[in-house]
């Protein structure tokens, strides 16, 4: 469909708290198409609805041949519209992080190791997985995306917040 342009941290779409979905049709499907143009265009593991300037509570992700997370075990790509997370215990891993909303910075994010994810595909069918490890980081940020947040607000510690090529040698690889 078409390549669109990427909010940026500071514009109040970024902020706001997104839509439910209730059409299912062909509106629908064109954000989508969008959005995946978008995503692969820019190389990202995952895109929001509100990062194109869409207040819908849409994410897709996937993550295969990457260049940007070489190193990490596939993620099958997924249209995950109207999510729920659940967290399946409190033990939380660190990672960089990195957002095309938040373009050449990185920052170090807590986030649950283990979560269920619920809500339905792009034709209105129920989704419900259980994962771990980089595709529940993934799942965390793009949601967070939906409820107004980037994931600098998310740093414990701004010593750990920086600009890309500032912190090469510092950043560990993320874990799979």
């Amino acid at each position: 469909m078409a390549i669109r342009r990427v909010l940026k941290m500071g514009e109040p779409l970024l902020r706001e708290v997104a839509a439910p979905v209730t059409d299912f049709g062909a509106p629908l499907a064109a954000l989508v198409a969008d959005m995946d143009d978008t995503m692969r265009d820019l190389h990202g593991a995952g895109l929001a609805a509100p990062q194109i300037g869409v207040g819908l509570r849409v994410v897709i992700f996937e993550l295969r041949d990457n260049p940007r997370y070489p190193q990490l075990a596939p993620i099958p790509y997924t249209v995950l519209v109207n999510p729920l997370l659940t967290a399946l215990g409190g033990e939380q891993d660190e990672g960089w992080e990195g957002c095309l909303s938040v373009p050449g910075m990185r920052g170090l994010v807590p986030r649950f190791r283990r979560l269920r994810y619920r809500g339905l595909d792009a034709d209105g069918a129920p989704i419900d997985r259980t994962v771990e490890g980089f595709h529940a980081r993934v799942v965390q940020h793009e949601v967070d995306h939906l409820d107004g947040i980037l994931f600098p607000q998310r740093v414990r510690d701004l010593r750990d917040f920086g600009f890309e090529d500032a912190l090469v040698g510092q950043m560990t690889p993320m874990p799979d």
